[in-house]
């Protein structure tokens, strides 16, 4: 099941080195949802994916905190770099990775990923362009703002004076507190059936049934809302989280994939996206998670902005 997901960038030491300007200026934070903190906790006991590090479970305590309805979408993004002058990663670094079945163009070279055909470094591609030069947002504007890196997101944060939610925030708000289910709905598996999520549907990466109605992604109000009002926890797009990548687990692998992840200054993503089916890929589960290097962006990938709780007072 690994690598279906990921699309990293990693430029590395000899790679461009791009440091995330400071932003003047204030937006205007998106609606909120007041989680309340206290003792909860963080992974699973009944890991999954254990070289994910969805496990073991881990006590925290939390504050109370904001956490915005749904995902950044192209529309406030838009309003941002308008605002600010902004100028994200991936236009920057001049390519980001595609997901190829969003394109026309099947002719494009695989990104340099083994076994991933099905991501493509194209040229060009961008928040404003997510396929590459020629492709557009103009009829997209409500969907989640994608090909954005994780420096990208933490300046939209400051932006509107939040941040990025940690891992523990953001699986304690998806599962509606302090209480274990596997998804933001309960325990249902989604089925061609029982729709609550965007996810792929059919066989991966041949077909896409869309029974869900989207074959990329979908809008940020998409499908019922969780209990306490969130939008889209799980699937529609991957949602860069404060927290560095870290797997907990003394074995060999796990070092190794620590090392690396270390190095790289890999950050944890969280929700799964409009690519992942239970066959291959079951990471739109609460604890499930990613790590990528916070310079990757991607035609799935997108966030969320929390706030502390002073900056609305408390619930």
């Amino acid at each position: 099941m690994s690598g279906c997901c990921e699309a990293q960038r990693r430029a590395g030491p000899s790679g461009p080195t791009k440091t995330t300007p400071i932003i003047a200026g204030r937006g205007a934070p998106g609606d909120v949802v007041f989680v309340k903190g206290g003792q909860s906790f963080v992974g699973t006991h009944d890991p999954i994916l254990v070289t994910d590090g969805e496990g073991p479970e881990r006590p925290v305590t939390l504050a109370d905190f904001y956490l915005e309805a749904e995902t950044v979408s192209n529309r406030r993004f838009a309003d941002f770099v308008a605002a600010t002058g902004f100028v994200t990663e991936s236009e920057r670094f001049g390519f980001a990775a595609v997901f190829a079945g969003l394109m026309d163009r099947p002719e494009i070279a695989a990104l340099n990923v083994t076994g991933t055909p099905w991501w493509a470094r194209v040229d060009g591609a961008n928040w404003r362009e997510p396929e590459g030069p020629g492709s557009s947002i103009e009829d997209r504007l409500d969907h989640p703002v994608t090909q954005v890196t994780w420096n990208d997101a933490d300046a939209f944060a400051a932006w509107v004076g939040g941040r990025l939610p940690s891992e523990a925030e953001w699986e304690h708000a998806a599962r509606g507190g302090n209480r274990s289910r596997r998804f933001p709905w309960g325990d249902a598996e989604p089925t061609d059936e029982q729709i609550f999520c965007n996810i792929w549907q059919g066989r991966f990466p041949q077909t896409n049934t869309q029974r869900d109605g989207y074959y990329g992604t979908a809008p940020v109000r998409s499908f019922e809302p969780s209990e306490t009002g969130l939008y889209n926890m799980a699937g529609n797009v991957w949602e860069w989280s404060a927290d560095p990548f870290k797997v907990r687990s003394l074995t060999k692998a796990a070092k190794a994939r620590n090392e690396q992840a270390r190095k790289a200054g890999d950050r944890v993503l969280k929700g799964g996206s409009f690519l992942c089916h239970k066959s291959y890929c079951y990471r739109y589960r609460i604890a499930a998670r990613m790590g990528l290097s916070p310079d990757s962006a991607s035609s799935n990938t997108g966030f969320r902005i929390a706030y502390g709780a002073p900056m609305f007072g408390t619930g």
